[in-house]
């Protein structure tokens, strides 16, 4: 009995509470339970939301909760103190030492390693970096971590984005500060989103904290078919194919030919999607469940036709986060086309490396900071032409003869294939454990390609290759064709999404890997 509540209440680094875990969803019935309760005593409401949301944060991420806890009161203190201050450089004072406590933090457990790693390499010393939290702990309780060992705490580099908007967007006079401290705590853990996303703005959120419950049939059907989406997404295709090909492949790809990297690389192009997707789908689910919305993160994006499109449906709430709060503070695009292409870049790098403390992640961002200029310039050009002969002609240019871009259902084919496979190309560096093996394997896409087994590679794979099929066909299938399957579920009797829910999660139970995947955003 005394083994079974400490395997409840206590954290195993090695067994995270996840939404794939059956516990999880036993804990979350028994919570939801008391939930519905007191779902219309707001202050208790909070209280009881943020206290869960805690503990489950604990679960996953261990004594790091004590980082979310710190945060959580530098940034309503200096929320207050921001929207007090009359005078300016009180104001910026304050927003200033807001973003610099995140990011400081952000900075230390992330980019620590990264840039002591560098600074080695270029001089030559021998820099060791030292967890600072871990010697509190240690002289404090008497735990025995490793000092010299900087772990990144789990879901802090979306927390601290989620917390860096509020203060700013009390500088800029869009949201007022929080209240209560209960209110923004439980703002800034609530468990859904908490640590994968989607990043939720305090302008977008905190209102319904004050609002009472409701949950229409309609919703509560809603809740369920992102619950199960999001399950199927993760248990049935992402991890299925992960462990039986894609991880096989980017391990050791001289073992395989061009066609299997290449299948390998399409394989993480839809388990990615899969993975962060199907995350977004359970957090937007549950939170429906409470009351609470959340805004869409992702919107079928290989479906985009330019990269710019692309971006505009893949993760949201990040892309949306360093438009609002990077790119135009950087001037945007207001100072002219060069500088609107370096704003891009900047932007695009800086998400790169937010996404991971690797060279390999600079390059990635760096990669689609150079095609979201390409486009602008393309979009530019086809503008000018069109415009035709007649426009005056800037000193030193050539006249651009008259042209009409014609949009056909070919050109938008070709559009949409160039953009997935540019796409796909960049997962590469996301995806390969280093510079080094992304080479290797375009390297063998480029001079082993053995078409002439293809037929025997899908017989060697049959399942993984049919799931990324699947996973494909679902992903481009018309959304006409989504709506109606999803409505028709919405539709069902309650006895009968019953049957079907029970169904579907027996059938994910008997197809879910024997060792739980973490979904890939956690270690962001």
């Amino acid at each position: 009995m005394i083994e079974w509540l400490q395997d409840v209440f206590l954290y195993h680094a090695d067994r995270p509470l996840l939404y794939t875990h059956l516990l999880f969803w036993a804990f979350f019935t028994i919570f939801y339970g008391f939930f519905l309760r007191i779902y219309n005593q707001l202050r208790l409401r909070s209280a009881y939301l943020a206290a869960i949301s805690l503990f489950l944060y604990y679960k996953a991420g261990g004594y790091y909760f004590t980082l979310l806890i710190f945060s959580t009161l530098a940034d309503y203190y200096l929320g207050h103190r921001i929207y007090a201050a009359r005078r300016e450089i009180r104001r910026r004072l304050f927003v200033a030492a807001s973003v610099t406590v995140n990011l400081g933090l952000l900075g230390y457990f992330k980019y620590t390693f990264f840039f002591s790693d560098l600074f080695n390499r270029l001089t030559g010393s021998d820099l060791q970096a030292t967890n600072f939290l871990a010697v509190l702990s240690n002289a404090l309780t008497g735990t025995q971590f490793d000092i010299y060992e900087i772990v990144l705490p789990v879901g802090i580099s979306f927390y601290t984005f989620q917390t860096i908007s509020y203060t700013v967007d009390i500088y800029r006079g869009k949201v007022r500060p929080v209240n209560s401290i209960i209110d923004f705590a439980f703002y800034v853990s609530y468990f859904p989103q908490l640590v994968a996303g989607p990043i939720v703005r305090a302008a977008d959120f905190v209102p319904q904290i004050r609002q009472r419950f409701t949950l229409s049939r309609q919703e509560m059907g809603q809740a369920f078919f992102l619950i199960l989406n999001g399950l199927t997404k993760k248990i049935l295709i992402s991890d299925y194919i992960s462990i039986n090909f894609v991880d096989r492949v980017f391990a050791e790809p001289t073992k395989y030919s061009g066609f299997e990297n290449l299948l390998a690389v399409y394989g993480y192009a839809i388990q990615i999607y899969c993975d962060f997707s199907g995350y977004s789908d359970i957090a937007i689910g549950l939170a429906l469940l409470m009351g609470f919305r959340l805004p869409l993160n992702f919107n079928s994006p290989y479906k985009a036709l330019d990269i710019t499109a692309f971006w505009r449906r893949w993760h949201i709430s990040l892309s949306s986060w360093l438009r609002d709060y990077l790119y135009i503070p950087l001037g945007g695009n207001r100072k002219g086309r060069m500088r609107t292409r370096v704003n891009l870049m900047i932007t695009m790098l800086l998400g790169g490396l937010w996404h991971g403390a690797d060279l390999k992640f600079v390059l990635w961002g760096g990669l689609h900071g150079l095609a979201l200029g390409a486009h602008k310039l393309w979009m530019s050009l086809r503008r000018r032409m069109s415009r035709g002969e007649n426009q005056p002609v800037p000193y030193g240019s050539l006249p651009l003869p008259r042209w009409t871009w014609r949009s056909t259902r070919w050109t938008r084919l070709a559009a949409g294939f160039v953009t997935f496979h540019f796409v796909c190309f960049c997962w590469i560096y996301f995806r390969a454990p280093s510079l080094q093996a992304a080479h290797t394997m375009m390297a063998q896409m480029a001079s082993n390609f053995r078409l002439d087994l293809a037929l025997e590679v899908v017989a060697s794979y049959p399942r993984p290759l049919a799931l990324v099929a699947l996973g494909f066909l679902f992903h481009w299938m018309p959304w006409q064709w989504k709506e109606r399957y999803r409505l028709a579920f919405i539709a069902l009797p309650e006895p009968a999404k019953a049957v079907v829910l029970a169904a579907a999660l027996l059938l994910l139970h008997q197809a879910k890997s024997a060792q739980i995947q973490p979904f890939i955003y956690f270690q962001f």
